[in-house]
């Protein structure tokens, strides 16, 4: 205490010269109209920028709820996109048929591996959400794998950036198909392999998955045609595809039960054993 009475003896005309001031700017700001403005537009200005700062803080720390619910909306807006009825006799180039939405199952992928030949994801989604081997994975832009291993809150996913991947797949305008896979070299890229040269295609054409896979839906998006080779060996067409997926940066994905894959695979077998 006697030290404050030290300090203010010590300053005390500083301190009285500080009242002084306060109280002849609070009286000018008060008597003029011009001057008592300023002083409120700058006190908005500071509050609206500290406020302004905080929300953007409770925004941030909110993003992952707005993100979850966000991917759940997704979701059902694909399953009503997936079972929307056609207007033609012919099915719709985009749309993904015989997937309810008790058929797809929301996951986080929590690991990623794209930097060595034999890719593989892990999502936080396992066999008590209903994850099996073979199910598809994939998200807003096209395929990212294939089911490999599951426990009960993991699985493991063969990504398509693994060379022991093989994808049915068809360049979308023409129909005709081949095999996806990986030579182990872009992760940016990959390599539609067993095109006939009979085959129209052209540089920027869509690649999306075929009918003959009895783990993905016909249709969903892979990439475009970035270079096309011709095998010497076989005579037919290598395809160079630019995925429509960054493979190095994923989040959120879906994973898809086939409605028709044990039927097909009983009758297969059935075929085999005759």
């Amino acid at each position: 205490m006697q030290q404050i009475f030290n300090f203010i003896i010590r300053n005390s005309n500083r301190l009285l010269f500080l009242l002084l001031l306060g109280i002849s700017l609070g009286l000018s700001i008060q008597s003029h109209s011009f001057h008592k403005s300023r002083v409120i537009s700058s006190a908005n200005f500071l509050s609206g920028g500290v406020y302004e700062k905080i929300n953007s803080v409770n925004e941030y720390l909110n993003l992952r709820k707005e993100n979850d619910e966000l991917v759940l909306e997704n979701a059902r807006l694909k399953s009503l996109l997936f079972n929307a009825e056609d207007t033609t006799k012919l099915p719709l180039p985009d749309s993904i048929k015989g997937v309810k939405p008790a058929d797809i199952i929301v996951s986080k992928v929590i690991h990623n591996s794209y930097n060595v030949h034999e890719n593989y994801i892990t999502i936080n989604s396992g066999s008590n959400e209903g994850v099996k081997p073979d199910m598809g994975v994939i998200n807003s832009l096209g395929i990212i794998g294939i089911v490999d291993n599951t426990s009960p809150r993991y699985a493991t996913v063969i990504s398509i950036l693994n060379i022991k991947s093989r994808i049915n797949a068809k360049i979308k305008k023409s129909n005709h198909f081949g095999s996806l896979t990986w030579d182990g070299k872009s992760t940016g890229f990959v390599q539609l392999i067993d095109v006939p040269r009979l085959a129209s295609v052209r540089k920027g054409d869509t690649i999306v998955t075929g009918g003959q896979s009895v783990i993905f839906p016909e249709n969903i998006g892979i990439g475009t045609i970035d270079k096309i080779f011709t095998d010497k060996k076989t005579n037919y067409y290598t395809i160079n595809v630019k995925l429509f997926n960054d493979m190095t940066n994923l989040g959120h994905v879906y994973i898809i039960k086939s409605k028709d894959r044990e039927e097909l695979i009983k009758l297969e077998k059935r075929e085999k054993d005759e």
